[in-house]
């Protein structure tokens, strides 16, 4: 039988609601779908925050990250309930790394995610350049008010480090965006492929959980049929 628990945990720069076209066609395929909705104050808080949820489970659950969301599930995948992982253009991280570390030295060439200098402790994304980076095929009207509504994301929670990797131990999933400017496409292929996942690749932005949502329901449904 198919795992009927989903566990959708989003990245910096945003918050939960942004899964809401994915909940809907998860929902409508039968799957009980919980988001977490993480603080974005520091890595452990994080990892805590999502735990809590797979803590509330009543059987098995697929646990689902998009990008700095990636980090979060590598260390709250060790949790007994999490059957699968599942890596949306996320960050999969090795032990010892954190998102500032995996960031840290792009390859020449590579786009440069327009992240403002911190302030006290905090970072957002140039509001100007928010659309082109972040969700270049999301609507123009949504993009915007993604933009204006940023959630910031402490330096504290990037620099947290993976001290465990669950995908070590249990079956993963990943989708690869192709257009996505914020975590370069090479760099996904090589996390999913150090990871040993099932790879999926789409056209689409960094926010194509929000763009193509029946696309990474679809992932979803895969990694829920296959763990």
């Amino acid at each position: 039988m198919a795992i009927k628990n989903i566990v959708l945990v989003h990245g910096n720069f945003v918050d939960g609601s942004g899964w809401q076209g994915v909940y809907g066609h998860l929902t409508a395929d039968g799957y009980r779908v919980a988001v977490a909705q993480i603080p974005n104050l520091s890595f452990g808080g994080d990892v805590a925050a999502a735990r809590q949820v797979l803590d509330s489970l009543d059987g098995p659950a697929v646990l689902v990250g998009h990008s700095y969301g990636g980090a979060v599930i590598t260390e709250a995948g060790n949790h007994p309930n999490v059957a699968a992982l599942v890596y949306i253009t996320a960050f999969a991280p090795d032990t010892g790394e954190s998102v500032s570390s995996l960031i840290a030295d792009p390859p020449p060439g590579a786009p440069v995610p327009p992240i403002l200098p911190p302030v006290n402790g905090f970072l957002l994304l140039d509001r100007d350049k928010f659309a082109a980076a972040f969700a270049a095929d999301v609507p123009e009207k949504l993009a915007a008010f993604m933009a204006d509504s940023q959630l910031p994301a402490a330096v504290d929670a990037l620099d947290g480090a993976v001290t465990e990797p669950a995908w070590r131990s249990k079956q993963s999933w990943y989708l690869v965006a192709t257009d996505d400017h914020m975590i370069p496409p090479a760099a996904q292929r090589a996390m999913s492929e150090r990871a040993k996942a099932t790879v999926t690749e789409t056209p689409g932005s960094h926010a194509v959980y929000v763009s193509r949502p029946a696309v990474v329901a679809a992932v979803i449904s895969q990694a829920a049929q296959g763990a």
